[in-house]
């Protein structure tokens, strides 16, 4: 089991020295973790010891490429990838897969289909929406159970056609905290002769991610979700990303990884991505169970440790938040259930504006999010989005069940508060 006050050494942002002796609670981890010690200092290094562009005949040229290099190799393994070259790095997943969305217009015509669900965030719902409206496809929307916030394969599949080119799913909802059937629907989306693509940011820093065993055939995240700085991560199938028409600068490369990654990248905060992964490899190493032969086998047990780890907070979340009187969470709250979702909870609280909750929080020196997270769907779907959305608290690893009893006192006593 996870100890989390070794865990907590390995973050900066964490040492009471770096806040005045009072450390903030941060349960706004949905937004945007923590950065790990290791990152920082493979960022540091890198500005210090190789700070250079690509494919110079120099030293610090060399050595920047490596670096990229060893970072790529790092985060296939990460996601489970057959290689490192079907990795491509860019500025965040928005951008990454509103690149990649232009690419894959060019393969359809008008009146083919694009499936997306009520329950993503839109970084994964309007690429689509643009390009349908560009190519004259059509729009199919999977909706989602207001009561728990989920859909089900059953539903998706009863959007596909065969005119059905694209399915976009998401691994977890950054609103709900629900787990999605993505290998289902990526089988489902195969069935029909469709592609599918899959928004795995907010599940990154709670679980596995394997993209073999999803059988998607792109996959996207974002490094400042789990520990490390803003990076975006694209994973695609290898004769895909080779097939795929790249709008790119012509002395990019021809060949994957180089022809999706357009201009110069942030090197300094790639060589961070590699920093966040050797720390999920001490937490594999450290914590996991079972043989550990190789990098990939230390990251997989650190991403089932942090699960368990966050189990028994995602539990005291849902015990806390049902205590309070006029608190309502929107999603997956039944025990038995607990295991479809992540530790992320977003709730309404009866006479208080989501905002007004937050700055509660925040004067009690607690990080919180309030309105709709980009997830503008779901809060239109649950008739929220006049009222300013909802309240989100989400943990991850290194948060502790003393942190979450003090956020559930406090929201206590803003609930007895006139609102």
């Amino acid at each position: 089991m996870i100890d989390p006050a070794a865990v907590r050494a390995h973050f900066p942002a964490l040492d009471p020295a770096s806040h005045g002796g009072t450390v903030p609670l941060y349960f706004d981890g949905p937004g945007g973790t923590q950065v790990a010690a290791e990152a920082l200092a493979q960022i540091n290094a890198y500005l210090v010891r190789c700070n250079a562009n690509h494919d110079g005949a120099f030293r610090a040229s060399r050595e920047s490429d490596a670096t990229v290099a060893e970072t790529r190799a790092a985060a296939a393994d990460f996601l489970g990838a057959a290689r490192p070259e079907e990795v491509s790095f860019g500025q965040n997943m928005t951008s990454l897969t509103l690149h990649l969305s232009r690419s894959i217009a060019r393969e359809l015509q008008a009146g083919d289909e694009i499936v997306v669900t009520r329950l993503d965030h839109d970084a994964n719902v309007s690429p689509w929406l643009l390009i349908a409206r560009d190519r004259g496809c059509r729009v199919r929307w999977v909706d989602f159970d207001p009561a728990t916030c989920t859909w089900s394969p059953e539903a998706l599949a009863a959007e596909i056609g065969p005119r059905t080119r694209l399915v976009a799913v998401g691994l977890a909802s950054n609103s709900t905290g629900t787990i999605n059937p993505v290998a289902e629907a990526a089988r489902i989306a195969h069935a029909a002769g469709a592609w599918c693509f899959v928004d795995a940011v907010h599940f990154a820093p709670h679980g596995a991610i394997d993209v073999g065993a999803l059988g998607c055939d792109f996959l996207a995240c974002s490094a400042y979700k789990f520990f490390g700085p803003h990076v975006g991560i694209l994973w695609g199938r290898q004769e895909l990303m080779q097939r795929l028409f790249a709008y790119k600068v012509r002395p990019a490369g021809d060949e994957p990884p180089h022809k999706w990654e357009t201009g110069t990248q942030s090197f300094e905060a790639i060589a961070g991505v590699r920093g966040c992964l050797a720390y999920l490899e001490w937490v594999g190493r450290t914590f996991g169970r079972g043989p550990i032969a190789s990098r990939k086998d230390a990251l997989r047990a650190a991403m089932s440790a942090i699960r368990e780890y966050e189990g028994g907070l995602s539990a005291e979340l849902r015990r806390g938040l049902s205590t309070i009187k006029g608190l309502r969470i929107h999603g997956i709250t039944e025990e038995a259930r607990m295991a479809c979702r992540v530790p992320t909870y977003s709730f309404t609280l009866e006479g208080h504006h989501p905002r007004r909750v937050c700055e509660g929080l925040d004067a009690a020196g607690i990080a919180a999010w309030d309105g709709h997270y980009y997830a503008v769907e779901v809060t239109r779907r649950l008739g929220l989005d006049s009222a300013g959305g909802m309240v989100r608290v989400g943990a991850v690893h290194y948060n502790t069940r003393e942190e979450v009893g003090r956020l559930v006192d406090v929201l206590a006593g803003i609930a007895r508060s006139a609102g």
